[in-house]
């Protein structure tokens, strides 16, 4: 996959959306009925990065201040979703110590690599910022995680919902009517270039999780230092 040829139709595809007036909200962001839980192998960007992120956030909030802008400790690259968030799932569905002991195994070969996060992409539902993986490192690490858990005969999801190939991370999504969407669009298009700076990952979370990665509900069941 070209990532940034990705980024660039996912863009044109929302940019489109976006100048009909076509956001699509999100009915369970604020509902305390969402059971949804999943299992996620993520990683965290750098706190240079996270705070360029934020500076962001904050010069979009300024024309939409009712849309959900993650803070920063929920910020997160997605590695893989182990198990896709449904609704009731519990840690107590399944053996976290397995899975645990399954990636100590299948990371252990695997070194740090450096993500470069520049530019704006976004869907009908959410703003993106776009990340490059700078080698190699994320897209063998991905592919031996998943033979490791096909292998496993253990519960989970991976590529179900689609293949993830991107390093992104999700920073806004819209959760009520845009009451200025010809503003905040021309905002996107103003900073849809824009720089964030280079994070080294050196270290990945398995964590259970809710949909939107909240801290408040996020529970880290093992983290794991690449050599």
């Amino acid at each position: 996959m070209n990532l940034q040829d990705h980024y660039t139709q996912l863009w044109e595809s929302a940019e489109a959306r976006f100048a009909a007036g076509d956001f699509a909200l999100d009915p369970l962001i604020d509902s305390p009925e969402d059971t949804r839980r999943g299992l996620t192998l993520l990683a965290r960007p750098s706190q240079a990065v996270v705070n360029e992120m934020q500076d962001l956030l904050q010069h979009l909030a300024q024309v939409e201040p009712e849309q959900y802008y993650y803070p920063p400790a929920d910020i997160h690259l997605t590695v893989l979703s182990i198990i896709s968030c449904y609704p009731d799932f519990t840690p107590k569905h399944i053996q976290p110590q397995a899975y645990v002991d399954l990636l100590e195994k299948a990371l252990k070969p695997h070194s740090k690599f450096d993500i470069l996060y520049a530019g704006l992409t976004a869907s009908p539902s959410c703003v993106l910022v776009q990340g490059f993986p700078l080698t190699d490192e994320l897209e063998h690490l991905r592919n031996d995680v998943r033979e490791a858990f096909r292998a496993s005969g253990l519960q989970e999801s991976i590529d179900q919902r689609y293949t993830i190939q991107t390093a992104h991370s999700t920073v806004v999504r819209f959760r009520k009517p845009l009451t200025q969407p010809a503003l905040f669009l021309q905002k996107l298009r103003e900073c849809r270039h824009r720089k964030f700076g280079t994070s080294p990952i050196h270290t990945l979370e398995l964590v259970y999780n809710d949909w939107y990665q909240r801290e408040s509900t996020t529970q880290t069941l093992a983290t794991f230092t690449l050599k």
